[in-house]
Formats: structure tokens, C-alpha cells, sequence
């Protein structure tokens, strides 16, 4: 024990105390030891700056003691110098029981707890209640900014004496990131153990979904690309479907965790009795693709979520322009069936690689002939900009395919005047961006957490890794499911989903897609 220690809690009873029990002599030797141990040392800053929790006790006027729990993120107990610390007190309950006493007498006594390593420090010293208006900068000091509680004070402590106790009798306890870390060799082994185990089996059923649907027939439509069809198990009447719906289908990653995508259902709308959906195979994907090309069979039964539209077509007399790039096409074509079924205007402009490449390319031809313009990019490239400039004035767009094609599309409309909300677009798949995003940092504020969103990372995916509940469907940006509120931030918006309304009045962003302009976002989560 040091000495500043011993002359403090040694007091007359106290020393009694260890002369009856039989330690007196064992105990003499810190009274008279040379180092009084009162300055606080670089071992000693570092555990206190990592601790987000302490005791401290005060003792009233009329004598009893008050023990009260001090809580914030981790390093809001700051070192001021060897022989001060202080915090920032935070608003909390209205009783100010600990204040009132320390403004009575000074003394005060603090526990920190390491449980996970089983060690303890004891600080003695003198408190003094400082408030903003008489010191800003020292407020200043102990504010912790990302952590937005109110500050309603500040207490420095003058450090007296301190004492690292033994680990006799403290139990081990974790927190869920220390958990987390202990954990997480466990769980990839798992996931690899997993990810074998469902290599070796097709699976004959799959998913959780609301709609039960087999597969009632596979069809080649390209080298990349195989048509679905859907049925009912029992041949009943599927949910109704517009131009534009999608349909959430199960899949297993390659890490034999369970996921879903979305596939644009691809056949007539007016149709019950099917749903086609068309997958292009990703040579580079998250395996979801790989999957359903390797997996999905004749006869294998899936639970579907139920179909939804982020991408509807406009219900009134204006002509369509219908653009599609790639896989984007089987919205497309959809719509087209639908247009023509009601007798509306409307041309269809498909893009690709080559003919071949190109699903439903035959099949269009022959059901919407001059309606249809097909432009192989290894014989032609669409011109984007004459094909806007040569539409109806009064056009509404339908475009859905890569980012690229998005984007040009949305840039000659923006040269030509056209209004915006006259421009629709789906993609499918998240934007990649030109590889210069940064980390960021998000706080939870409902959940109490600050994350660290890396420059690859989706803030949603990060959310989702330490556990707090997100909404989120599409998570390409079409939907608006995981749209929450921004509180603090800049957000850089990346989705087709938000109106300018939404992102500025109702400070919203999707967070599946969208990132930030500054290095921290405060979101309400």
C-alpha cells in the first residue's frame, strides 16, 4: 500500500483494528515507506482512459456516505496532469446528491473496475464542482465530443493518494465487444464449418418467407443468364403483381449463412399462375447469383417474401420511353407487356454487349417489333442523348440497368431540360464509387453505440454487425426501406428512392447505399 494511502485510511480506529486482528506490524512498513505513490504514473493513465464506468463515494453533511455509479464512453475520466483528473458531468437525475455533498466536503474516493482482467484502482483525493460560465476552456477539456449528452458541469478531483488492490474476489465479467472479439475465432470456424457442410447438399427447400413457390421450370436465356419459373405448390392463384414488381427469393452464401435477393419478375403481370425472374451470374459477386444458378432445380420449393414495386409505371395517358441495359431488362419487359395490354405509347431501347448476350431479345423482337430498338454495343452504341431529345415532350423515363447507364441517362436529361421527377431508374446492385470513400464513424443514438463504417463497408452491413436492428429490403439503394433520420452529419446520398424533400426537410438517407461528406454521422438508430 503507498504511504499517501496509509496516512489517510490509517486513522487511530483503524489502526486498533489492526492491532486486534493481528496485522498492526505487517502494515507498518507503508507508513514508512519513502514513496508516497500521490502522482499518478503512465500505467495508471492508461487504465484510467480506457474505463467507461467508476464508483466514487461522498460523504454527506450528516455523516453517511453515498455511493453513486458514474457512467459514459470509454476516456470521458481525463488526466489533466499527474495530480489531476477530472469529468464532465453529464445530465442525468435531478437529485444532486453527490454534487451537494462534495460542495460540503471536498473528499471524495473512486473505484475503477477492469472485471474482464481482474484488476481494481482506488483513488483518494479532493473534488471541486467547476461550472462553464466561470471556466469554458476547462469544461472544454472534459467534454468527450462524440458523445452528445448534455454537459451540465465539470468535477476536478485533486489526486491525494492512489492503490492498485489484488484480484482476490473480483469476477470476471465481459462486455459485449470484449465478448465479440473472444468469440470471433469460434464463429468463423463455424462459418467455414457451415459453408462445407451446405457445399455437399443441394437443398429441396430454402427460405422463411410468407409465399411458398417451386420451381416449375429452368430455362437458358443466355450464356449468363437463366430464366425461373414460379408456381404455387398447389397450383393456386399467385398474389397479383404490376409492371415493375420484384420478388424476394432465398439463397446460401458461400459462408453457409442464409440471404435473400431481389429479381425483377420478368413475365406478364396480368399473369396468376406464374412468376418468372431472370438471374444474370456474377462472376464476382457475394455468391448470391453463383448460388441460385448452381442450386435452384426443378421441384425445389422456396419461401419468397411477398412481391413488391419500388419501380412502378405512371398511370395516366403520358407516352414511355423504356430504357434497359443488361439484366435490367426484365422490368422492362414487364412494363412493355403492360403498356401494350393497355394501348398505351411507348418504345423500348435495349442495350448489351452483343445479340447474344442479350436475354429476351428474340422474344421481344417478335412480340413489339418497331417498338424495340436493340443496341449491341460491339456494332452500335445507344446514342442517349437522341434518344431523350427525339421523345415526347411530355415523356416519362423508365431506365434500369448499371450505374453507368443510369447515370448518362440522368446527365443528358439534366442538358436537355427534362424535369427530374419525369426521369425513373432502378439498378441492381449497389454503386461501387471511383474507390476514393473514407471511413467514417457512426453513432447509434438510440442504441448507444459509435461504429466504424470501413471505406468497402455499407453503413447498413455495419450496423447489422454489431447487432442493432435496421429495416432494410432492396439494399441497392431503390427502395427507401432503410431510410432513418440523420441528427448530426452531412450525408452523401447514393440512392434512387429519396425525393430532395426527404433528404432535406425530413434530414433522411438510405443507409444501405448512401455514406457521408464529413467524418461523422449521428444517426437515429
Amino acid at each position: 500500500m503507498p504511504r499517501a494511502f496509509a496516512d489517510i485510511s490509517f486513522t487511530p480506529s483503524v489502526k486498533a483494528a489492526q492491532t486486534r486482528y493481528g496485522s498492526r506490524e505487517n502494515n507498518l512498513g507503508f507508513e514508512q515507506a519513502e514513496d508516497p505513490r500521490n502522482e499518478l504514473q503512465d500505467h495508471d493513465i492508461e487504465f484510467i482512459e480506457a474505463r467507461d464506468s467508476f464508483y466514487q463515494a461522498s460523504v454527506g453533511e450528516n455523516g453517511w456516505p453515498y455511493v453513486q455509479h458514474r457512467g459514459g464512453p470509454a476516456g470521458f475520466l481525463r488526466v489533466l496532469d499527474a495530480r489531476t483528473i477530472g469529468y464532465a458531468d453529464f445530465r442525468g437525475n435531478r437529485q444532486y446528491l453527490s454534487v451537494g455533498n462534495l460542495n460540503a466536503n471536498e473528499r471524495i474516493s473512486l473505484i475503477l473496475m477492469d472485471y474482464a482482467n481482474r484488476r481494481r484502482l482506488k483513488i483518494w483525493g479532493r473534488a471541486r464542482i467547476v461550472h462553464e460560465a466561470d471556466a469554458p476552456e476547462l469544461i472544454a477539456q472534459l467534454e468527450v465530443p462524440s458523445y452528445r449528452a448534455r454537459v451540465e458541469r465539470g468535477v476536478l478531483i485533486h489526486v491525494e493518494a492512489i492503490e492498485w488492490n489484488c484480484p482476490q474476489h473480483i469476477t470476471p465479467r465481459f462486455t459485449e465487444a470484449e465478448l465479440d472479439q473472444m468469440i470471433a475465432p469460434l464463429l468463423e470456424e463455424n462459418r467455414a464449418l457451415r459453408a462445407g457442410a451446405m457445399a455437399a447438399r443441394s437443398p429441396n427447400e430454402l427460405g422463411h418467407g410468407e409465399l411458398e413457390l417451386v420451381i416449375s421450370g429452368v430455362r437458358q436465356l443466355s450464356p449468363r443468364v437463366r430464366a425461373y419459373e414460379l408456381r404455387h405448390p398447389l397450383g393456386a392463384e399467385l398474389p397479383q403483381v404490376s409492371a415493375g414488381s420484384h420478388l424476394q427469393v432465398p439463397v446460401r452464401l458461400p459462408d453457409g449463412s442464409e440471404a435473400t435477393r431481389h429479381y425483377s419478375i420478368s413475365s406478364n403481370p396480368a399473369r396468376r399462375d406464374a412468376y418468372e425472374i431472370a438471374v444474370l451470374q456474377h462472376e464476382n459477386g457475394s455468391g448470391g447469383s453463383a448460388f441460385v444458378h448452381q442450386h435452384y432445380q426443378l421441384g425445389m420449393r422456396l419461401r419468397c417474401g411477398l412481391p413488391r414495386n419500388d419501380f412502378a409505371l405512371h398511370d395516366d395517358a403520358r407516352p414511355a420511353v423504356l430504357i434497359a441495359g443488361g439484366i435490367g431488362i426484365t422490368p422492362i419487359k414487364a412494363m412493355a407487356l403492360a403498356l401494350k395490354a393497355q394501348g398505351r405509347a411507348f418504345e423500348i431501347h435495349y442495350a448489351g454487349r452483343n445479340a447474344g448476350d442479350m436475354a429476351y431479345r428474340d422474344r421481344m423482337q417478335r412480340e413489339f417489333g418497331a417498338r424495340l430498338t436493340v443496341w449491341a454495343s460491339d456494332q452500335r452504341v445507344m446514342p442517349v442523348a437522341e434518344v431523350l431529345r427525339s421523345a415526347p415532350a411530355d415523356v416519362v423515363i423508365y431506365v434500369c440497368g448499371p450505374q453507368r447507364l443510369i447515370d448518362g441517362v440522368q446527365a443528358a436529361a439534366a442538358v436537355l431540360g427534362i424535369a427530374a421527377e419525369r426521369i425513373r431508374s432502378e439498378r441492381f446492385a449497389a454503386p461501387t464509387g471511383d474507390g476514393s470513400a473514407s471511413a467514417i464513424e457512426v453513432e447509434l443514438r438510440r442504441s448507444g453505440k459509435t461504429i466504424h463504417v470501413a471505406p468497402t463497408q455499407s453503413i447498413l452491413a455495419a450496423v447489422e454487425a454489431v447487432g442493432v436492428p435496421a429495416r432494410s429490403d432492396c439494399r441497392v439503394g431503390n427502395c427507401g426501406s432503410c431510410a432513418v433520420k440523420v441528427i448530426e452529419g452531412t450525408p452523401q446520398h447514393a440512392d434512387t428512392a429519396l425525393n430532395e424533400r426527404e433528404r432535406t426537410q425530413g434530414r433522411q438517407m438510405c443507409i444501405c447505399v448512401s455514406r457521408a461528406s464529413t467524418h461523422k454521422l449521428v444517426l437515429d438508430l
